[in-house]
């Protein structure tokens, strides 16, 4: 009995956990009023409990807008960039993440609990 009392409430605890981190996160750095012909358009689906792809190339200082498709699910679909305060909840799989890198480098990216992650290489 005390077996099961203590998974619950580990159960419990990790779950208000994900909660609190999922419903703070805001999206830092998003628009909509962009040209089409000048964003580089990337769909991540989920893969073997992973974002995919996983390693992700853009080019610097143009617009990047981000679909999570139908695949990715729970803290999946709240994508982040920390190392440049990028962080967005997309609901569905007709919410764009949108963002420009505009220094070149690698930056990896998660989901709100870092399950899911990859790397997006800027050149």
């Amino acid at each position: 009995m005390k077996n099961t009392t203590s998974l619950v409430v580990i159960a419990l605890i990790v779950f208000i956990g994900g909660y609190v981190v999922y419903s703070n996160l805001g999206s830092n750095n998003s628009g909509s009023d962009i040209n089409s012909e000048e964003v580089q358009k990337i769909t991540l689906g989920m893969k073997n409990y992973n974002y995919y792809p996983n390693t992700i190339r853009v080019k610097a200082g143009i617009p990047v807008e981000l679909t999570l498709d139908s695949s990715v699910r729970g803290c999946y679909r709240a994508f982040t960039i920390r190392q440049l305060g990028i962080s967005q909840i997309s609901s569905s799989p007709s919410d764009k993440i949108i963002f420009t890198l505009t220094e070149k480098g690698t930056y990896s990216f998660a989901c709100s609990m870092g399950m899911g992650y990859g790397t997006i290489i800027v050149e």
